[in-house]
């Protein structure tokens, strides 16, 4: 656990700015940025360097949670799909799936209101009379509520389990193909 909370912080910490924030500001409806480079100098030079770490803490907040439920749920599938812990491809597939499934599903309303942070959308931010720069999971989560109600925190949540199913089902199937090759490989060696 300590270990992957210490992944999750330094993963973060490099992506943030480049997923959280420059790509989600790329993919806007009308973004007025043409590239990347474009879109790091835009944001750097209007609202500093801040800018690129506005939603960290909020991006932690969602992913130590979206990693232990993805684990936890893996392991309780694993125990009942496959109890002996053989190399089962079927079984590391399926409860790779519903792992990612279930962690993106809960996950969800963290995302929305991290995708606020990030993107600073007018539109939104203007109907609600927000001045300045939204910042803060408080102030995300209260602008998505008054946006949207409790169906607004889940907006994409069928989009997230669809992309998170086929990805954490094949990340888990080729963890488990070389850690098994790997064990077996060395086994062969040692006998």
């Amino acid at each position: 656990g300590i270990a992957g909370s210490v992944a999750t912080l330094l993963h973060d910490a490099v992506m943030n700015p480049a997923e959280a924030v420059v790509k989600q500001r790329l993919q806007m409806f009308n973004s007025p940025y043409s590239s990347v480079l474009g879109c790091v100098r835009a944001v750097r030079r209007s609202e500093g360097l801040r800018a690129f770490y506005r939603s960290y803490t909020t991006q932690l907040t969602m992913n130590v949670p979206f990693q232990a439920i993805h684990f936890i749920t893996y392991e309780l599938l694993q125990e009942h799909l496959n109890p002996r812990r053989d190399y089962n491809p079927r079984s590391h597939i399926v409860a790779g799936a519903v792992a990612g499934a279930a962690a993106a599903a809960a996950t969800t309303p963290l995302d929305v209101c991290k995708t606020l942070l990030n993107t600073q959308e007018n539109t939104a931010l203007s109907s609600m009379n927000v001045r300045g720069h939204l910042s803060g999971m408080a102030n995300a989560i209260s602008t998505v509520y008054r946006l949207g109600g409790l169906p607004g925190f889940f907006k994409g949540v069928q989009a997230r389990v669809i992309f998170q199913m086929p990805s954490t089902a094949i990340a888990w199937s080729v963890y488990e193909f070389f850690k098994y090759f790997l064990t077996k490989h060395a086994l062969d060696r040692t006998t």
